[in-house]
C-alpha cells in the first residue's frame, strides 16, 4: 500500500496504533505499521526507560510519541514550581466529600500507609508534557502527536527541526484547521466512537470534512477496528488509519485482567461520553462510576486537571479493591466487536486481508 502517509514515515501500511504498551508499540512497527507510544502516564524519567527500550526492540522501524498538550486548562499561567500546589486548593470540598462517600457505599478501602504516593498530575498541562517531549525528541522517533487539540507552534518547530514529523487530533474541521496553522504534518480525524478525549461528530461524517478542510494528509480514526472500516475511511479521503482501542485486547498488552475481561464481554452500548476522568469528555466503559457522575447526587465535574486531581488516588483504591462496578478507562465503541486476544502483528495482518477483501467486493460491484 502506498500513501503520502507511507511515504512519509517510510512504512509498509498506513496503519498507526496508539498504545500505553511499549510491546504493542513495537509490534505493530515491526509488522509494518507505526506504534506510537501513549506518553501521558509516564514521567520523564520512566519515559526515557520506555523509548530506551523501544528503540531496543523495535529493529529500527519508524515509531512515534503521543503526548496531551492542552489548548487550555485551569492553572495555566500558574508558574511551574507552584502548579500542583495552588491547583490543589481549587478543588471544593464538597467535590472531596462527594468521591469518599462514592468509595464508602461500594466498600472501596484506603491505600495502605506504605502505598506509594500516586500522581494527581499527569501530562494534562503544558508544564508536565514539555518535559515528555524533550524526553521524546532525544530518541529517534518518526512522529509526535499531540491528543488534545493544535499542539504550541514552539513545540511543532522544534519537532521538526529534529526531523521528527507532528500529528494532532481533530474533533471538528475548524479544529483541523487551527493544527495546520501552526504546521502539523498529519491530522487525525477522530470520531465521537473513538476511546479517550473524544468529540461529537461520527467518524462517517467528519472524515470527507477534515479531508476537505485541509491540505495535509488524513488519518481516520474512531470505531476503526476492522478492514472494511479501514476501506471506508480510505474511501472517504483518509490515507491511513489511527487504531487505539483494539490493542487493548493484545497479548502483547499490559491491560489488567480484570479490564481485559471486561473488554471482551463488552458490546458498542457499554461505553459513554463522560466528564468523569478527565474534566474534558471522554468515552470511557460505562459502569457506576460513570453513573454516579451523572446523577442528582453528584456536585458536577471540574475542569481539566482539576477532575483528575480530585480522583487520582480515588481510581488508584478503586483498582486495588474488588469494585470491579466502579473501574472504568478508556474503551471506544468498537469493543463490541472485541472478543478474541490475539498477537498484535495478526490484528495488523487481519486488517489489512480484510481491507483487500472489502476492496474486491466493491471492484465486483462496480465491474461488468
Amino acid at each position: 500500500m502506498r500513501t503520502r502517509v507511507t511515504d512519509m514515515f517510510g512504512i509498509e501500511l498506513p496503519i498507526f496504533a496508539f498504545s500505553h504498551c511499549r510491546d504493542v508499540v513495537a509490534a505493530v512497527s515491526k509488522a509494518g505499521g507505526m506504534g506510537v507510544l501513549g506518553a501521558l502516564y509516564f514521567t520523564p524519567e520512566e519515559l526515557e526507560m520506555e523509548l530506551k527500550w523501544i528503540d531496543d526492540h523495535v529493529d529500527g522501524r519508524p515509531y512515534g510519541v503521543d503526548v496531551v498538550m492542552p489548548a487550555s486548562y485551569e492553572g495555566a499561567d500558574f508558574a511551574p514550581e507552584e502548579l500542583v500546589g495552588r491547583l490543589q486548593t481549587m478543588i471544593p470540598d464538597g467535590h472531596r466529600a462527594f468521591v469518599e462517600g462514592l468509595l464508602a457505599k461500594h466498600g472501596v478501602p484506603p491505600l495502605s500507609s506504605d502505598a506509594d504516593p500516586g500522581r494527581v498530575l499527569l501530562g494534562w498541562t503544558d508544564a508536565t508534557a514539555r518535559p515528555q517531549v524533550e524526553v521524546a525528541l532525544r530518541h529517534p522517533i518518526a512522529l509526535l502527536a499531540n491528543a488534545l487539540g493544535p499542539p504550541p507552534a514552539d513545540v511543532v518547530e522544534l519537532a521538526h527541526a529534529h526531523g521528527v514529523k507532528v500529528a494532532a487530533l481533530a474533533s471538528t474541521p475548524r479544529h483541523a484547521l487551527k493544527q495546520v496553522e501552526v504546521g502539523v504534518d498529519v491530522v487525525v480525524a477522530q470520531g465521537t466512537e473513538a476511546g479517550g478525549h473524544t468529540g461529537e461528530i461520527s467518524t462517517m461524517v467528519l472524515i470527507p470534512q477534515v479531508v476537505d478542510a485541509v491540505d495535509v494528509p488524513v488519518l481516520a480514526a474512531g470505531g476503526i477496528g476492522n478492514g472494511r472500516q479501514m476501506a471506508a475511511g480510505m474511501a472517504l479521503g483518509a490515507e491511513g488509519v489511527w487504531t487505539g482501542s483494539i490493542w487493548l485486547t493484545v497479548e502483547e498488552a499490559d491491560t489488567p485482567e480484570m479490564a481485559r475481561r471486561r473488554i471482551l464481554a463488552a458490546t458498542s452500548r457499554d461505553t459513554v461520553r463522560s466528564r468523569s476522568w478527565t474534566g474534558k469528555p471522554a468515552r470511557l466503559l460505562k459502569n457506576e462510576w460513570t453513573e454516579a457522575w451523572e446523577s442528582e447526587e453528584s456536585p458536577g465535574t471540574l475542569p481539566m486537571p482539576l477532575q483528575f486531581m480530585l480522583v487520582s488516588d480515588a481510581l488508584r483504591r478503586i483498582g486495588r479493591s474488588d469494585a470491579a462496578e466502579l473501574a472504568t478507562f478508556p474503551a471506544g465503541q468498537i469493543i463490541g466487536v472485541m472478543n478474541q486476544v490475539k498477537p498484535a502483528k495478526d490484528v495488523v495482518y487481519d486488517l489489512i486481508s480484510e481491507y483487500t477483501e472489502a476492496l474486491d467486493r466493491l471492484h465486483n460491484l462496480t465491474s461488468d
